[in-house]
């Protein structure tokens, strides 16, 4: 095992995407979208020797193309920073009989992800009850290290979550059966045994289903600042000026308890099927293997439990705008809900074979394009809607999945800025009250219970997200639908 950096390689593919030729011990070449400045940043770090603690982002992809049975490429997107064995906005695709599964290529948090809601308000109609939301939506939904929610469970109510995910939640009477058609694999993974899953990671959860949590999770109530694709726009339901409401978390500590457990197993996998590995965290087991089928049966339960999760987030937050506003909950419709620390069992094309791959994505989301039947039936014309967070000072993105992207990067999208400055570093750099402040000037009102976590989270630790998004919008994997900003953020 080596954590040594190496001399890293990069031409040109595009003005949007590059290359790390293949060589050495390298299966496949490393890919990654970005600009001019995207490459000089990755290849200072490497010089600097410089990654937040963390190897350089672009040796990463480098370490990831050595993996056994990966296909294609070692992918990165455009908001690629590092992260624990694979960069975050990594994408790994993997030969199922071959091939390996790891936790670096999921991440702790599993099935972090984003979901939006459409409602019937226009920006004009919050403005006028702006403070008002704002408290509400902070009482009513649960934030914050640790924090626990309504729903309590028992030990056989929380191995039904882990198997049925959001379905669970609207049986429970949180939100709508139609809601899990607007969910990725209908709010619902195959696959998942709770019987793999560490007694202290269900005793985690048992009180967190329902709640934000803390870091870079947060409510966002958000207007439509411009459209760049009508027939897209109109297809999802959503205008100019229209008010919309994201969602942004995961599978809480439940996630974070997996990932812990199957470092350790994955470890002494490595060293049991003598799997070369680059970096300590890349830590994996074939896929076929016992290990690997544990970890992946506990994965699904992680992916499950988010979509538990957000669902019954949702259902809190349709309640504090209905009161607000006296409107009526069921019109406060979910637009969708996707994933970004997954990994999954999809068909792709290779070689011009269709072939079922196990795809990781690390702070990627899947990208699927129109025509495709994972894609809503509502959006089966123009491809799946894309949820790309920005910061709570600046703009989020909406996108749409392309056929392009389907060839190049296995359907897979950014799924945000992208952190540009490690959390420690922003701390030092912000305080949580000014940037309240300055935020409220800008007609943005930030709740929080952590002034420590709002600093974490300033814009200006984040890459621009606008710079971002162009880069997928002019590589063509991902395409623009509306640009928002934010109102109101209920952080953790």
């Amino acid at each position: 095992m080596s954590e040594k950096p190496l001399s890293v390689e990069v031409k040109k593919i595009t003005p949007y995407l590059w290359e790390i030729p293949k060589k050495g011990d390298m299966l496949v070449p490393g890919r990654i979208y970005g600009d001019e400045e995207t490459i000089q940043s990755l290849l200072k770090d490497v010089e600097e020797k410089r990654g937040g603690g963390f190897t350089p982002a672009i040796v990463q992809v480098l370490n990831v193309a050595m993996l056994p049975g990966i296909q294609k490429a070692s992918i990165a997107m455009a908001d690629i920073h590092p992260g624990y064995g694979f960069a975050i906005g990594g994408v790994g695709a993997f030969d199922i009989d071959e091939g390996v599964i790891s936790v670096a290529g999921v991440g702790f948090d599993i099935n972090c992800g984003v979901r939006v809601l459409t409602t019937p308000l226009d920006r004009e109609d919050v403005e006028a009850k702006k403070e008002e939301l704002a408290n509400q939506l902070f009482r009513d939904v649960p934030a914050g290290l640790g924090s626990h929610g309504d729903i309590r469970l028992t030990p056989s109510e929380i191995d039904d979550v882990l198997i049925n995910g959001a379905e669970f939640a609207v049986k429970r009477g949180y939100g709508f059966p139609e809601d899990l058609e607007y969910i990725e694999e209908n709010g619902k993974v195959q696959n998942a045994d709770p019987d793999n899953v560490s007694r202290k990671a269900k005793e985690r959860q048992f009180r967190q289903v329902g709640t934000l949590g803390s870091g870079n999770h947060y409510l966002e109530v958000q207007w439509v600042e411009e459209i760049y694709d009508i027939k897209a726009a109109d297809a999802y339901g959503i205008h100019k000026n229209q008010i919309l409401i994201a969602i942004h978390c995961g599978s809480r500590a439940l996630g974070h308890q997996i990932g812990t457990d199957y470092l350790q197993t994955l470890a002494e996998a490595s060293r049991k099927y003598n799997i070369p590995i680059r970096e300590r965290e890349l830590v994996c087991a074939p896929f076929k293997s016992p290990e690997g089928q544990r970890y992946w049966t506990a994965v699904n339960c992680g992916i499950n439990c988010a979509f538990a999760n957000r669902q019954a987030i949702s259902h809190l937050t349709r309640k504090a705008v209905s009161h607000v506003f006296g409107i009526e909950m069921r019109d406060i419709k979910l637009l969708y809900d996707v994933g970004h620390n997954t990994v999954k069992l999809e068909t792709h094309e290779i070689d011009g074979n269709k072939k079922k791959l196990l795809v990781h994505r690390k702070g990627a989301t899947r990208a699927f394009a129109a025509g495709r039947d994972e894609v809503p039936a509502a959006y089966r014309d123009v491809g799946q809607p894309l949820l790309v967070g920005g910061t709570m000072g600046t703009a989020s993105y909406i996108l749409f999945g392309t056929q392009k992207g389907m060839e190049e990067c296995f359907g897979s999208a950014v799924h945000g800025a992208g952190r540009a400055m490690s959390r420690e570093k922003a701390k030092r750099q912000w305080r949580g009250d000014e940037l309240i402040h300055e935020l409220a000037q800008k007609g943005i009102l930030i709740k929080s219970r952590s002034k420590a976590g709002v600093a974490e989270e300033a814009p200006g630790a984040y890459k621009d997200v606008d710079r971002v998004v162009d880069i997928v919008h002019g590589a063509g994997v991902n395409k623009k639908v509306a640009k928002v900003r934010p109102l109101v953020c209920v952080k953790g």
